[in-house]
């Protein structure tokens, strides 16, 4: 039996569960709602706004925050002092007021401000204050002193931070020079009664202008007169003569705006050097040098120029001369390059003297085959030769080692490989082995040493090293021959173009040099000027390189008669080859270690041409440059 309470109880919780079952019910039977609201704080909402759309920063101050871009004078000479304006070009950068300082050392009497007069504020420099941003003109109304000493008045502008600065200047007279230092003079103008000029001024530098009544000088209309001195050194060589000249030029009346050389037929001039000379040029035998001003007391030309003359037996000196000279002195010395001496001389216009007594380029120099002769005091236009004879002779030396003779023979191909046989003629007393250098590229096929094979070692510098053969105490250093064969590869030849063939380098000099190039047909070759020169082809010099049994083996045996019966030419030919076998056997062994040489004879495919040259240095690659065009497709 159940309580009043109980029952009570128990109707509350059943009530409780239909009311909580009935919600949950319509709850579920509702559909879904999508709007809403979060409430934020405002520096909440402010901080994430500020981090979803964030603000474009500041830009930048301007470096400066103005300017002065030109400056502008107009002035003008009144007495004792200069008036006029200044206009100062301004770009202001920065907002608001902005003091923009004034070029220091400006007398200013007013001052306007794009039209509209402002004041200055005081100071060292002055200043004028700006209020706004953009480009303004300031003009100022300035006076400055003439400063005036020993007949020359000047006048200086202070220095600016403009990057343009423009001078009009104004003297009210005539027949005056101006003078400017911290800029240049672009225009001048002189009218009647003034004189004009505009000059532009140097950034950063005070510009002086001095100027003064211009001199009349008469000697510029007066007819010229000059004096020479000229002094001549002639060294007469192997192959040239070199010529170094002395000028010295005095003007005794007049002005001399250029002097004028005669020059004999065969000399070339190298150069002509100078402080007063601005140009000069040589064509139709005369050199004429100009100067960079009109000379009108004294100047000096030194010159470097070249002939070809005979190097023994009679030879004509060439002599440079000054035709316009009313007085030519100075004189001649003429020395003997190499073992020779001068035996006859053949003088007219001349008189012999002392080398040291003529000086300029002779000055110095000792010689004793020189001889030397003074010019006599004749005009420049009077007549005057030398001629002297040049004995010559072998002098007596001490031979350690040289290379008689160098003989090339290349095939030049067009895909750029360059097959070439070196032989060398060598005269050896002391030395052991001859370094050779193969040009850049080079692979070495074979060497041999008197027509016997050798193996060559490795130079510290990437050469090879060739062993050489030595003469007896008291004996002539034989002649042998020292030869090599390489393959070149340098870049294949085009339509048309220079090709390039470079020559190994030894470290002995070399006496004569012969090269003989074979190329394709299709190609028409040339030489370039240098140090080898186009010669007809000929045998070699030296003996060492001649004939074409070069080992010492006897040349191939006559062929048989033809009425001989086969077994009698058999027996001859077996015999001919036993003989050979064993001579061959006798000089170099029965075996021999190494690579045999690859003899090679350069076949005559196409054209060739033959080059020689003299007196290579050691350790000196010789290059002979060959222009191509390509002439025919077959």
């Amino acid at each position: 039996m159940f309580t009043t309470t109980t029952t009570g109880r128990l109707i509350g919780t059943l009530a409780l569960a239909i009311a909580t079952t009935s919600a949950l019910s319509a709850q579920a039977q509702e559909p879904p709602r999508s709007d809403g609201s979060v409430v934020l704080a405002l520096d909440e909402y402010r901080a994430l706004r500020a981090r979803a759309f964030p603000a474009a920063p500041d830009p930048l101050p301007p470096p400066v925050d103005a300017a002065l871009t030109r400056i502008d004078y107009e002035l003008g000479v009144n007495g004792d002092t200069v008036t006029g304006a200044a206009r100062l070009t301004i770009d202001v950068l920065k907002q608001g007021w902005v003091s923009i300082p004034l070029p220091a050392g400006l007398f200013v009497r007013g001052a306007r401000l794009d039209g509209k007069p402002t004041a200055l504020v005081d100071g060292n420099p002055p200043r004028v204050l700006v209020s706004r941003a953009g480009r303004v003109v300031l003009s100022l109304d300035i006076v400055m002193p003439v400063e005036s000493s020993g007949g020359i008045e000047a006048l200086t502008l202070p220095a600016s931070a403009s990057a343009l600065s423009a001078v009009t200047l104004i003297v009210p007279r005539t027949g005056l020079d101006l003078t400017v230092s911290g800029g240049f003079v672009a225009e001048q103008t002189e009218g009647t009664a003034e004189n004009r000029w505009l000059v532009f001024g140097t950034p950063s530098r005070p510009i002086r202008f001095s100027w003064k009544r211009r001199v009349d000088d008469r000697r510029a209309s007066l007819p010229l007169r000059t004096r020479a001195r000229l002094t001549q050194l002639v060294a007469i060589g192997e192959d040239t003569s070199l010529i170094t000249a002395s000028l010295a030029l005095e003007v005794v009346q007049g002005a001399a705006r250029e002097v004028v050389l005669a020059v004999p037929e065969g000399i070339a001039i190298n150069q002509v050097s100078g402080n007063s000379v601005a140009d000069w040029k040589h064509e139709g035998g005369a050199l004429t040098v100009t100067f960079l001003e009109p000379v009108l007391a004294a100047t000096s030309i030194a010159i470097g120029a070249e002939s070809r003359a005979a190097r023994v037996g009679p030879v004509a000196i060439p002599l440079l001369r000054v035709p316009a000279a009313e007085r030519e002195s100075g004189g001649v010395a003429v020395d003997v390059v190499g073992a020779g001496e001068i035996t006859n001389r053949q003088p007219r216009g001349l008189d012999p003297a002392d080398p040291g007594d003529l000086g300029g380029v002779v000055a110095g120099r000792e010689s004793p085959s020189m001889v030397a002769f003074e010019f006599k005091p004749l005009a420049g236009s009077a007549p005057r030769s030398l001629t002297v004879d040049v004995s010559r002779y072998t002098p007596q030396a001490v031979l350690v080692a040289n290379v008689e003779e160098a003989r090339y023979e290349t095939l030049a191909a067009e895909d750029g490989k360059i097959l070439v046989r070196a032989r060398y003629a060598v005269r050896n007393n002391q030395r052991a082995f001859l370094a050779v250098k193969l040009p850049e590229g080079a692979v070495l096929w074979s060497a041999a040493l008197a027509g016997r094979p050798v193996r060559p070692g490795l130079a510290a510098g990437g050469g090879y090293l060739l062993p050489l053969l030595k003469g007896r105490a008291g004996e002539t250093a034989p002649t042998f021959a020292v030869e090599l064969v390489y393959l070149q590869r340098i870049a294949p030849w085009s339509d048309k173009g220079v090709a390039r063939i470079e020559l190994p380098a030894v470290d002995l000099p070399v006496s004569r040099t012969g090269l003989v190039v074979n190329h394709s047909p299709r190609f028409a070759v040339e030489a370039q000027a240098g140090v080898f020169r186009v010669e007809p082809e000929r045998a070699p010099w030296s003996p060492a390189l001649q004939g074409d049994v070069a080992d010492g083996l006897p040349a191939t045996p006559p062929p048989p008669a033809a009425n001989m019966s086969d077994s009698l030419k058999s027996t001859i030919a077996a015999d001919a080859a036993v003989s050979l076998v064993d001579r061959f056997r006798k000089d170099t062994g029965r075996t021999t270690v190494g690579t045999m040489p690859v003899e090679i004879t350069i076949p005559e495919l196409g054209p060739s041409f033959f080059v020689a040259a003299e007196l290579t240095a050691e350790s000196h690659a010789a290059v002979l440059d060959l222009n191509y065009k390509r002439v025919s497709e077959r």
